[in-house]
């Protein structure tokens, strides 16, 4: 592919400036191969953790800052809508063809897998999560497993066709050698695809300046940042499969707006979208855990950061925005 053409995919779904509505008036609208710790479930896996008002996982302590309850189990359902509108209402963007063996890394409420299953009846569909929360009744050709995807793999000698890793961004520590992982565990001639964030707001009129909506961000993605988690993966991951060996790299960039203001159609869905996911759960879920444990905060504190955050994000001339990330590559077939 030639630099140029990569330029073209990378900005395809990148509008050069995201027109405001200037209307929008109403502020409030809008297992075989299973490592001996995963064979059996430990009583670890089916305990958790309760701290401040939420629930986290209990199998791996503290690898994972984010909740792992009811709540936090609808946000990522949102956030499965979210990322089907803005693909077009598709699950992945590689070429596969006649997938076998799949995995969708750090699955979550396992719906990509479970809608992959359908899609692909012929393929076996894993699903790995450290916690066990995804439903019991599921296609036949999909299974859900507990494992740490940041653990040595088992892989290599059963790899997989197609490896899917979607919004893996604050939950991961190297990238680098979980993008090699996949590597090793993906058959010649197989695919990865990861989507993933830049989970810091942007805006294209400086909109964002002293606001409530801003220091949220600043002081979650730095307390992240600091405490050794990548929190803006989604611009290196070109270069993370390039160093890992992949070929054929291909990468989108798409706009995900926070709030209606935007006057494109597609783009205000989206952002009505991405609002509801935050505001149901994902402001104080974000930052309750990684703020109290590592940066010393009080639950209250943090309840007041995101309050400010979501009275901020509400006002119709504040124009945030997020880059999501989409980048698929193949391993080589010799």
């Amino acid at each position: 592919m030639t630099e140029t053409a990569a330029q073209e995919q990378t900005t395809a779904n990148t509008p050069a400036n995201v027109e405001v509505d200037t209307s929008y008036e109403n502020d409030s609208a809008y297992g075989d191969e299973l490592s001996a710790y995963s064979a059996s479930l430990t009583a670890s896996v089916l305990e958790y953790r309760h701290e401040n008002g939420r629930r986290y996982h209990k199998y791996r302590d503290g690898s994972y800052l984010l909740p792992n309850d009811e709540s936090e189990s609808d946000r990522l359902d949102m956030l499965h809508e979210l990322c089907l509108m803005a693909l077009h209402r598709k699950l992945y963007l590689a070429p596969i063809k006649n997938p076998q063996r799949v995995i969708d890394l750090a699955t979550g409420t396992g719906l990509w897998a479970i809608d992959f299953a359908d899609q692909h009846p012929d393929a076996e569909v894993i699903g790995c999560d450290l916690s066990p929360i995804q439903p019991s009744l599921v296609p036949p050709n999909v299974k859900f497993l507990v494992d740490d995807i940041e653990s040595e793999w088992a892989y290599e000698s059963n790899p997989f066709d197609f490896i899917h890793a979607r919004y893996l961004t604050t939950s991961i520590k190297d990238y680098e050698k979980l993008i090699k992982q996949c590597y090793r565990s993906t058959k010649p001639g197989g695919w990865v695809e990861f989507q993933d964030w830049d989970a810091y707001p942007l805006c294209q009129d400086g909109s964002l300046k002293d606001t409530g909506f801003k220091k949220f961000f600043d002081e979650v993605i730095g307390a992240f940042e600091d405490t050794g988690y990548v929190a803006r993966p989604g611009a290196k991951l070109e270069q993370w499969f390039k160093e890992a060996g992949f070929v054929n790299i291909h990468v989108e960039k798409f706009i995900i707006p926070y709030g209606v203001w935007p006057k494109d159609r597609h783009l205000k869905k989206l952002g009505a979208w991405n609002q509801a996911q935050l505001e149901s759960a994902g402001f104080e879920g974000g930052a309750m855990a990684v703020l109290t444990r590592f940066k010393q905060w009080t639950k209250e504190e943090v309840v007041v950061l995101a309050s400010q955050a979501r009275a901020d994000g509400r006002k119709r001339d504040i124009h945030a925005m997020f880059n999501f990330w989409v980048v698929y590559g193949q391993r080589p077939e010799n």
